[in-house]
């Protein structure tokens, strides 16, 4: 399926050197492009967990199982059942089972809050849900707020190999409150067990690859937060979008699949674009900078692909010293604004560690699954997150309007493109103000987040229009103060906020993380005050700069500063 649109401008320019291709999009599921990749190489590791290499041809049967235990628990097509899994073999499973059936994975992060895991079982309208025996007990909770038909309970054990199987029962799992299998409650082994007769009538051979197959959950434009539907097409599009700016064989490639599942990056780029693809997704279940760095040592991936926070954890320890990383052949930073001054330190780092690449931003929101603008491989322009897609088509508007403004003229980002999402689960209104059709005929997505285009198609990314400060009338930043202020030496990583005002209506306040070495002392933070004052004009200028041991974090890795707010 070719996916070219009229009266809508080529998205790649060709001024510096290159005009973006037409891709082919698979018309097939999810699972099936999974399944195809299977037969077609089926010893290649499609998963590595925790030393475990779980080859495609593995992987299949797994696929095939969790689908026949889904259809036999009665999960049927159109059904959306909650995947509460950390980076395991069994989100991948479900993922896949789920769409093998015609079903749809709601994929929910496994730290959420009790009142939170209710309302996403209510706003996806999921009565099955999988969880990790470690939130059996969150989940018990859940159940007495809102009941949950089928509970399916899994364990991290059941995919290791011996002997970190047994440790991981010892050690850990039988610190776990004893999980009573009961109607609704059914332990993986026996959910398995259930589907083991079915031979035949459980695929959906009719599914539409334009039809619902994930929702994923994002605070979307308005900041409340939404079951986002995505298709196939959504999926697979994105997958062969990525593989094409990667400028990279992919196939066989190995990519540290440290984001997280239940997030558009981590599944659309980390894992179903490295499994279409035919790679090897390094399944990291939980972060820290330690066991990150042993991973990178230990298994020598060719891609990794994470927020600016994980990158400046890497910067600022000791655990990959001397780490040759010449195996990378590409490093991409997404879902937070990358300063400046952390690209430099970052682009460095690799240098200093024998890598050939540099550190690229993109640019995406959860309406499109995820990435859908990235730094070329062979141009970059400072400050800016790259050029869109192939086939993704970006313009930028007068804020509240349909109207295009000039190259260079400030506005809201506004996207086209085979990666757009279906809408959101019962919020009509803002699918009506998000997802916009405008005159060339086209639905153009509204992201809410203000930008700049250049004559070259390079996008430049402002922030949230919901971000932004006014003070005295005037428009004020926060990433661009926030560049400035990690331009100092003494600041590791700075957050600005707006602080309510009664003349000025808000005014500009910074919190820092200091720089190892550096101190929090009146002559320090004169120092920083300074070095704003020569960049910064008089009116942006932050009244009080706070300094922190650390900035709060979202539950991927953004800096929370609505927790500053």
């Amino acid at each position: 399926m070719k996916y070219i649109l009229d009266n809508v401008a080529t998205p790649w320019l060709s001024s510096y050197g290159e005009v973006a291709p037409h891709l082919d999009y698979s018309e097939k599921s999810m699972a099936a492009c999974v399944l195809e990749t299977a037969k077609n190489d089926p010893d290649f590791p499609a998963l590595s967990f925790m030393g475990r290499k779980i080859p495609y041809k593995e992987l299949a049967v797994h696929i095939n199982e969790v689908a026949r235990a889904f259809y036999a628990l009665g999960v049927r097509k159109g059904q959306r059942v909650m995947v509460c899994l950390p980076n395991v073999p069994q989100a991948v499973y479900c993922l896949y089972g789920l769409n093998r059936i015609g079903a749809i994975a709601s994929m929910v992060h496994p730290l959420s809050a009790v009142g939170e895991l209710a309302f996403y079982l209510d706003e996806a309208s999921c009565d099955v849900a999988v969880t990790l025996d470690q939130f059996y007990a969150k989940f018990l909770d859940v159940k007495a707020r809102r009941p949950i038909k089928k509970l399916i309970v899994t364990r991290v054990s059941g995919e290791l190999p011996f002997p970190l199987n047994l440790g991981q029962k010892l050690m850990t799992e039988r610190k776990f409150p004893k999980i009573n299998t009961s109607d609704n409650v059914i332990l993986w082994d026996e959910f398995l067990k259930g589907g083991s007769s079915l031979t035949e009538g459980y695929i959906d051979n009719d599914k539409d690859y334009r039809e619902e197959a994930v929702v994923l959950f994002s605070g979307g434009t308005t900041g409340v937060t939404k079951g986002i539907m995505l298709s196939d097409l959504n999926f697979n599009a994105l997958a062969q979008q990525t593989a094409e700016m990667s400028h990279e064989e992919v196939r066989h490639c190995k990519m540290l699949a440290a984001m997280p599942v239940f997030h558009g990056f981590g599944l659309g780029v980390c894992i179903h674009t490295v499994l279409f693809a035919g790679g090897t997704a390094i399944l990291v279940p939980r972060f820290n900078v330690k066991s990150y760095a042993n991973l990178i040592k230990k298994n020598r991936p060719n891609f990794i692909a994470g927020v600016p926070t994980l990158f400046e954890a890497i910067t600022r320890n000791k655990y990959l010293d001397g780490a040759d990383l010449s195996c990378l052949r590409g490093v991409f930073s997404g879902g937070d604004s990358l300063t400046i001054e952390l690209k430099k330190k970052f682009d460095k780092f690799l240098a200093d560690h024998n890598a050939s690449i540099r550190v690229r931003e993109g640019y995406g929101t959860t309406e499109c699954v995820t990435a859908c603008c990235l730094t070329p491989y062979n141009k970059e322009k400072e400050g800016s997150i790259g050029i869109p897609y192939p086939d993704t088509y970006f313009k930028i508007c007068k804020v509240g309007t349909r109207e295009v403004v000039p190259y260079g003229e400030e506005g809201e980002i506004c996207l086209t493109g085979p990666s757009m999402m279906l809408g959101y689960i019962n919020h009509e209104e803002e699918n009506a103000s998000t997802m916009q059709k405008h005159a060339d005929g086209h639905v153009w997505l509204h992201t809410g987040d203000l930008g700049v285009m250049d004559e070259e198609g390079f996008v430049y990314f402002r922030q949230r229009i919901k971000r932004m400060i006014i003070t005295s009338g005037y428009n004020v930043y926060p990433s661009q103060i926030e560049n400035i202020l990690e331009g100092h030496p003494a600041v590791q990583r700075s957050c600005v906020i707006g602080v309510p005002d009664p003349y000025k209506m808000q005014k500009v306040k910074a919190f820092v993380v200091l720089t190892d070495g550096y101190e929090n002392t009146p002559e320090t933070i004169e120092s920083i005050m300074d070095h704003c004052r020569r960049h910064v004009a008089k009116y942006a200028m932050p009244y009080e700069i706070e300094v922190r041991e650390s900035l709060p974090t979202t539950l991927v890795g953004k800096v929370a500063y609505t927790k500053l707010q």
